[in-house]
């Protein structure tokens, strides 16, 4: 590479002594990198005579890819340059679904207020999706529900922890009840989300701890159409705390129920690669994220 910078120099000024200078090195170096260089494409590049240097037309040619490939090189330095700064250039985020309309705010503020040089992708998937194309390169990074499923080479860190709520129609018998046992889910129709959703396992769970029972077939495909089957008479269900603003407004004719404590809860978190290079960046990432939702009904972890 330092014969092409050489040869370039050469090609610029059409002079050795003012090419040499230009890339810091002796006359005699300069001239002994473009005979070598001339070697090696087994062709003359210069035209040395007593008063001036000229370019041969293989020159000519030469100098003009020479240019294009130190061009490239430029490029390539800069983008490895700019690759070892953390939080720049792009980062592939998978969200679960039941996190991303409630969390995305704040993370996109603190995305653009912290870390402007940070080109941020969402994909909002459910977890099997997420976790596929972490493992296979797609994503370079999960926020979801922990702990992940059982796959190996991940790596995981916690954020923050969410008590679920019981979700029932207005004038429900349990409605605006606190302290809540949590065996009062027997005999309710508990609605949950579709095959695929961890919330619904771990709604599962915690009806399964108590005796509780899915109601019949009926489920959604998302919180928000959830709590509508909620409202309209077909039963309740559990809704993690940081949804509770935005699925349960005023006129929403949903009422929110609290569990005494400890109530069941939820762990959500990072989950990344353990071969990824980034993962020093991810660890800071974590601390911002948890200063971010601090504000939201959370409790964080570390």
């Amino acid at each position: 590479m330092s014969q092409l910078r050489a040869f370039a120099a050469v090609a610029d000024y059409l002079h050795f002594r003012d090419a040499a200078a230009a890339v810091g090195t002796s006359q005699p170096a300069l001239s002994g990198a473009i005979a070598a260089l001339e070697d090696a494409l087994g062709t003359q590049l210069v035209e040395r005579t007593t008063r001036r240097v000229l370019l041969t037309p293989a020159g000519e040619r030469v100098a003009r890819h020479t240019r294009r490939v130190l061009d490239a090189l430029a490029d390539l330095v800069d983008e490895a340059e700019s690759a070892r700064r953390p939080f720049t250039g792009p980062l592939h985020l998978g969200v679960i679904p039941t996190v991303a309309p409630y969390v995305l705010p704040a993370l996109l503020r603190l995305a653009r207020e912290e870390y402007p040089d940070l080109q941020l992708y969402v994909h909002e998937e459910q977890t099997g999706s997420l976790m596929d194309g972490l493992t296979g390169g797609r994503l370079d990074l999960l926020l979801l529900a922990l702990p992940s499923p059982g796959l190996g080479g991940v790596e995981e860190i916690p954020l923050y922890e969410e008590d679920f709520t019981l979700i029932v129609p207005e004038g429900h018998e349990l409605a605006g009840r606190r302290n809540l046992s949590r065996s009062a889910l027997r005999g309710l129709d508990v609605l949950l989300l579709d095959e695929g959703h961890c919330l619904r396992d771990q709604a599962l769970d915690v009806c399964r701890e108590v005796g509780a029972a899915e109601a019949g077939a009926t489920r959604a495909a998302s919180l928000p159409t959830l709590v509508q089957l909620v409202a309209g008479g077909l039963g309740v269900t559990l809704l993690p705390q940081t949804a509770i603003d935005v699925e349960t407004r005023p006129g929403s004719q949903l009422a929110v129920s609290r569990f005494a404590a400890p109530a069941p809860y939820r762990r959500i978190g990072l989950v990344m690669r353990s071969s990824t290079g980034r993962g020093a960046e991810f660890a800071d990432l974590a601390v911002a994220l948890r200063r971010a939702v601090r504000d939201l009904p959370v409790r964080v972890v570390r």
